[in-house]
């Protein structure tokens, strides 16, 4: 963190720009920060956003990050269930409704910011900061199974079997209406452009004109699916499934699924009847099977049932 430091401007031009070049550790995100914040005068008065200058300006910063102050900060009000812990690897049984990472240093209340607070090793592991370590995401409304790295080693060892593709990962998914036989799904999934948020369509089947899907990068999905239990709630047929997936693909299941006509229960992004008074979607990440990064053993974590999936 820079704290306290003043310089005299001697170019011309954006005032961002010339703390970039004084401060080549900081980054372009926590300049703007700064500025909005009013941690930076020029001249003895609050910076303006996007403010000019002419050259021979008195800059103070009284404070600016740093990007290695880019990392999850500790929260000890989190606590998220650990279903398995050596000294290499963690795995957390997250519940719906809680993400995964925070978007800021200073966001609160995730898994994670939980996670740094009581393995404050993982704080500064992995290529991307604020996820501390964790290997893979799942969404906030989903539930289940996160790894987390506790070493740079395991963390590599560990992206590089998911990047390979040789992770299996199971989940439970309750589904709309009855579902007789289970099956195979391939999409090539892909943003929907059209949308303020992200939401996943298939790049061969939907509204778009040809200019808008050849500016679109499709990724391919792959999801098993097999029915495991039925059950009825206000005269409403449901089916739980077992769900199995290699890819890693940003909303791969519900996506794939609501495309395939089975809906998750109150998944309304993708489709589904809204439920009153819960909090999430039926969607469980239920276990991994996976070379252990250290002993290179064959492992499987696994975690319990959601109370919707006991049935």
């Amino acid at each position: 963190m820079i704290r306290g430091r003043s310089f005299i401007c001697d170019t011309v031009g954006r005032l961002d720009a010339a703390l970039l070049r004084m401060f080549p550790s900081s980054t372009r995100a926590f300049v703007r920060e700064a500025v909005a914040e009013g941690a930076v005068l020029v001249d003895g008065r609050r910076a303006a956003k996007g403010m000019k200058l002419r050259g021979g300006e008195s800059v103070e910063v009284r404070e600016l990050a740093e990007e290695r102050d880019n990392v999850a900060a500790p929260d000890p009000t989190v606590r998220v269930p650990c279903v398995f812990e050596d000294d290499a690897l963690l795995a957390y049984d997250k519940p719906a409704g809680m993400p995964v990472q925070p978007l800021s240093r200073r966001e609160l209340g995730t898994m994670m910011n939980g996670v740094v607070a009581a393995h404050p090793e993982c704080a500064p592991l992995g290529d991307r900061p604020l996820m501390a370590g964790a290997i893979h995401r799942i969404d906030a409304d989903t539930s289940g199974l996160v790894l987390v790295a506790r070493t740079a080693e395991a963390f590599g060892a560990l992206r590089a079997q998911f990047a390979a593709q040789t992770v299996k990962k199971t989940y439970l998914a309750l589904v709309e209406g009855t579902v007789a036989a289970g099956g195979t799904l391939e999409n090539d999934l892909v943003h929907d452009p059209t949308l303020p948020f992200c939401r996943m369509i298939d790049l061969h089947h939907n509204r778009l004109t040809r200019a808008q899907c050849a500016e679109l990068k499709p990724l391919h999905a792959v999801t098993a699916f097999n029915p495991v239990g039925f059950t009825t709630v206000e005269n409403e047929e449901r089916t739980l499934l077992e769900v199995t997936i290699f890819t890693g693909v940003t909303h791969q299941i519900r996506a794939q699924l609501a495309l395939a006509g089975m809906h998750i229960v109150n998944d309304r992004l993708y489709g589904a009847f809204a439920v009153e008074n819960q909090t999430g979607h039926c969607l469980h990440a239920l276990a991994a099977s996976f070379r252990h990064p250290v002993t290179n053993a064959p492992t499987e974590i696994r975690t319990p049932l959601p109370p919707w999936a006991r049935i």
